[in-house]
């Protein structure tokens, strides 16, 4: 057995104990601003920062980043509501021993059945039903949940997978009280965490409380905070700026906008940091005539990556394949592999050139135009790199009509493939090929939005997880990430870079660069006023 000890448990307290240098004050309603609704407050059944944000605070983990580093990576994991964990030796069951005393927002206490009844519902081996499950996919190597005693609890993988222990300290995977059906935790959630919900309403306001019996004793700081519905991110910057809010919705400023708000409330705090998102182009391969490689082949050449990082990002955007580019992502594929994959070379108009003619070759043509369907999120930074790319998709015979979805239903549109072509953007959970690979390329995967699948490319994915040593790994993760681009699967256009601003009174938040997700527990957060 190979056991966490206690050293890393007075790190992880040491690290977040040190992190302010004032005393922090009690008190206040921290007031942000939300682009839209959350589809639900359920996090298990949710693919979006828009629950996550708000909602991650609601519950606990067993173990988590620390909320107080810049980069997530099993370095920074510590203790949540397990208090330590091990190994087998043979790297196939991790054990977790649970805190005691720990209770419920509705007083029941905290135990392992807990975990083990979230995990089966996740695999789908329970009677309580997700109505969608983004995240199967991670688990395909998790085989069940076994319990020991009420303070005990066992994952049994399949084979070796280092990355498992850094999915379950991301904020995609709180732990569900097993007494609580699945309707309840979308509309009314119930967590161990700081904070307790209050209420949702649909286009106005989204409020948490403190839990004032939270097990952390002293914490959390605050009182509560609440998110203000505010969908023209223009009138949301500007309340901002003017102090009705205290922080913005995260990456929300992008780089064009941080001078603005930099200009009108000098004070402000900004953050720019890489997002951990990537815009991306969907293809319905399902739908024709999308069903014929060349024509998607045809989409992916037109695209001008340079054209969205110029536009979008005044050139600071960053180019990259399905997982994130360096220097911030280590599973990125080195900017000479690159270059190696058809249509992220800088001769676009050559590429353009292959697309028209593969376009004339399928039947299309300046007097026989395709026309079709762009369908993307009626967010700004979703629409706005739609509008570049029905410009793009024009010099190849193609003539699109922008399709803009809620973001209520977004999910469940692309989930059930209910469109041609989407302009998406894909946010990583953690810097992982296990979750990035699995999430959106594996066969049958719900967060598959193209419906690809290469079962010899998956055993590749497969392959890799087992993987140690990280330089092997991340070769092999190269390889895989050049055969998908090639494969058109989901032509990566961009990863994103924004920024997060809150007012200088907001102490100890921190900011992830590399990822958007997992630094909202919000429970030392508090407001010097």
């Amino acid at each position: 057995m190979r056991t966490l000890l206690l050293g890393v448990l007075i790190a992880g307290a040491i690290a977040s104990a040190g992190h302010s240098a004032l005393a922090q004050k009690a008190g206040g309603i921290l007031k942000l601003y939300h682009r839209g609704t959350p589809p639900s407050a359920s996090i298990h059944e949710e693919a979006t920062i828009s629950t996550v944000a708000p909602f991650m605070s609601v519950y606990n983990n067993l173990v988590i980043f620390n909320q107080h580093e810049e980069v997530n990576s099993l370095d920074t994991i510590v203790p949540d509501l397990a208090t330590e964990w091990s190994w087998s030796d043979d790297g196939t069951k991790l054990t977790f021993k649970l805190r005691d005393g720990v209770n419920w927002h509705d007083g029941k206490p905290f135990t392992s059945a807990d975990v083990k009844c979230t995990w089966d519902m996740v695999l789908g081996k329970s009677d309580k039903v997700l109505r969608k499950n983004p995240r199967k996919s991670w688990y395909w190597n998790l085989k069940e949940i076994t319990t020991n005693g009420d303070q005990e609890v066992t994952f049994h993988l399949g084979q070796n997978q280092p990355s498992f222990l850094a999915m379950l300290a991301g904020a995609f995977s709180p732990v569900y009280p097993c007494h609580v059906d699945a309707k309840t935790m979308r509309t009314a959630p119930i967590g161990t965490g700081p904070f307790k919900f209050k209420e949702m309403k649909q286009n106005e306001v989204v409020s948490l409380v403190k839990n004032e019996n939270y097990w952390k004793k002293g914490l959390p700081y605050l009182d509560g905070h609440e998110w203000t519905i505010v969908k023209s991110r223009s009138t949301r910057i500007l309340g901002f700026t003017a102090g009705e809010f205290d922080m913005t919705f995260d990456s929300d400023v992008t780089i064009p906008l941080l001078r603005d708000v930099q200009s009108q409330a000098p004070e402000a705090i900004c953050k720019l940091t890489p997002t951990g998102t990537a815009g991306n182009l969907l293809v319905n391969r399902d739908s024709p005539p999308f069903d014929d490689r060349r024509i998607r082949e045809a989409m992916a050449l037109t695209i001008d990556r340079q054209a969205f990082i110029d536009i979008l990002g005044e050139g600071q955007l960053l180019r990259g394949g399905a997982m994130m580019p360096p220097p911030f992502g280590i599973w990125g594929m080195p900017k000479e592999l690159q270059e190696e994959v058809p249509g992220y070379g800088l001769d676009v108009e050559a590429n353009r050139e292959k697309a028209r003619a593969i376009m004339r070759e399928v039947g299309y043509g300046p007097d026989n135009r395709l026309s079709i369907k762009v369908t993307t999120r009626n967010i700004a930074s979703y629409r706005d790199a739609s509008v570049i790319l029905i410009d793009h998709l024009k010099q190849v015979y193609i003539d699109a009509e922008l399709d803009p979805i809620e973001t209520a239903t977004w999910y469940g549109v692309v989930g059930r493939k209910a469109y041609q072509v989407g302009m998406n953007i894909m946010g990583v959970g953690i810097d992982d090929p296990d979750v990035v690979f699995f999430e959106n390329y594996a066969c049958g995967s719900q967060r598959n939005y193209t419906g690809y699948c290469n079962k010899d490319i998956q055993a590749l994915m497969e392959k890799q997880s087992a993987i140690k040593d990280i330089k092997e790994r991340q070769k092999l993760v190269w390889e895989i990430d050049r055969e998908l681009q090639l494969d058109h699967a989901r032509p990566m256009i961009y990863w994103g870079k924004a920024a997060t601003c809150w007012q200088p009174y907001v102490k100890d938040v921190t900011r992830n660069v590399n990822s958007i997700y997992n630094a909202w527990r919000m429970e030392d957060w508090w407001l010097d006023k």
